[in-house]
């Protein structure tokens, strides 16, 4: 997560575009550009975080932000839906550990609802597959659900029953760190999570089940192998990894191996490919020596410590961030495609998708923030990918476990 504290908004609520963004945001258009190609696709972030001062006077998304993903943002990039997150970082696995943690969803579920509220006009909330198309045809832009970690919902199932009737539509079972359902891909030794995946807990068998009661996508990604691999085997609907990459093109722990990507594939589910850069490919060691300098000397070097930092410190830091990328070696875009290619070389064409990670620490050079989305549909036209496989690869594979989500729903006993 990368929190932002700056108000962006025009007075008026218009989408007027910042200076600073007025280029990105001219892209060719020309007939038979890529641009125009991109337009007439419907694309969707499966993963873009928000802060709990997210839709206030801290940030009014309606205007033009420091955030990577606001309205007018998603609008100049031609980024037509996305998937607003409940994330709550993994803590204590405790009856207070599961109240604070609960106190925090519900901020994150109140954000995304405010930005809903304050512009209905612009974008709305959809709760199945049926209605993302149809706000799309309405011509405003696709706000959705997902909850990072589980471990809001304490021991109590039912709690999956509100999560689904408030429009989550995936739920990740863990996150950094094991928890009451399962094991994390990156296991917190620190608080004595064992080395090894010890796999789904029996509350977590029934997490699964509950998931598939209530058409709640069951989602993958910060999971361990092990775990993942007995929730595919359980669930009754498809699942998506919502944010990850190919652990064959960079060997990270948040990334899936090949028998992972099979495993999902064989589900019919679908691996959203995850623009985040420490994920992608290795970063350069003197560039995050650099960023943790410059983090240190602003006192921004926590996620706590930015969530709490004034404006004029947080630009400073953005635009310092903005520098050292200039001077290092970056992840690109078409680095990041190379795990798209991987993907789909392994789970095919119809079970690969899209994610960018952005207010979570997510981007690269060439998709850093909303504005930039038209990049990515043309390095697959690069690729050789057709405009069918790319409108899959942004939409219609994850609508289509959606939509087998919403069917086992209906398919109880």
């Amino acid at each position: 997560m990368e929190p932002q504290a700056m108000r962006g908004a025009s007075p008026s609520g218009e989408e007027t575009a910042a200076p600073a963004l007025r280029g990105a945001a001219a892209v060719d258009a020309a007939p038979g550009s890529p641009r125009a190609l991109h337009d007439r696709l419907f694309t969707l972030d499966t993963h873009v975080d928000i802060d709990a001062g997210y839709a206030s006077e801290a940030l009014d998304p309606g205007g033009f932000t420091p955030a990577q993903v606001d309205l007018p943002k998603m609008r100049a990039g031609g980024l037509d839906a996305a998937f607003f997150i409940v994330y709550v970082g993994q803590g204590t696995i405790s009856p207070m550990g599961y109240e604070e943690a609960a106190e925090i969803a519900d901020d994150k579920y109140e954000a995304i609802m405010r930005m809903i509220r304050a512009y209905p006009e612009r974008i709305a909330l959809a709760t199945t597959a049926d209605e993302v198309e149809a706000i799309r045809d309405s011509g405003r832009l696709v706000a959705l659900i997902g909850m990072e970690n589980s471990w809001p919902l304490g021991e109590d199932l039912s709690n999956v029953a509100m999560w689904a009737q408030r429009g989550v539509r995936y739920m990740s079972i863990t996150h950094f760190g094991n928890n009451q359902f399962g094991g994390s891909s990156n296991p917190n030794l620190a608080v004595g999570d064992p080395v090894e995946d010890p796999g789904l807990t029996e509350l977590g068998r029934g997490l699964v089940a509950e998931l598939n009661d209530h058409g709640v996508m069951v989602d993958v990604s910060h999971v361990g192998k092990r775990t993942m691999l007995e929730a595919i085997a359980l669930s009754r609907a498809p699942v998506i990894a919502s944010h990850s990459g190919a652990r064959a093109v960079y060997d990270h722990p948040r990334n899936l191996d090949d028998e992972q990507l099979r495993a999902i594939a064989e589900n019919g589910g679908v691996a959203q490919m995850v623009a985040f850069r420490g994920y992608v490919d290795a970063p350069d060691p003197d560039f995050l020596a650099a960023q943790q300098d410059l983090a240190e000397s602003l006192g921004v070097a926590t996620r706590e410590a930015r969530a709490a930092a004034d404006e004029a410190t947080l630009r400073a830091y953005y635009e310092g961030l903005a520098e050292l990328r200039a001077r290092y070696p970056d992840v690109t875009v078409a680095d990041f495609v190379d795990h798209i290619d991987h993907a789909v070389s392994v789970a095919g064409i119809d079970h690969v998708g899209i994610a960018s990670d952005f207010d979570g620490g997510g981007g690269v050079l060439g998709w850093d923030d909303a504005t930039e989305t038209p990049e990515v549909t043309a390095e697959l036209l690069r690729r050789g990918y057709s405009e069918e496989e790319i409108e899959k690869i942004w939409s219609g594979n994850v609508l289509r476990v959606m939509r087998a989500a919403e069917a086992a729903a209906g398919s109880q006993g």
